[in-house]
């Protein structure tokens, strides 16, 4: 789901809990992480930057 703020996240489509209806995302459910979770959720986060990064440096106009 795209994240605006949720799990201090802004402008990134994530893997979150997400409520789904007839309509697409209804909302996203923003759980308590505890310290090891969110550490993993922030590893994930990170490499999915890098990725990013690779593919502008690939392609510029994705940036």
């Amino acid at each position: 789901a795209y994240c605006d703020g949720q799990f201090g996240v802004k402008g990134r489509y994530v893997g979150v809990p997400t409520v789904i209806g007839a309509g697409g995302v209804e909302r996203i459910l923003e759980i308590s992480l505890n310290a090891d979770e969110q550490t993993m959720f922030d590893n994930s986060l990170t490499a999915v930057e890098g990725l990013i990064e690779d593919c502008i440096k690939l392609d510029p106009s994705l940036g």
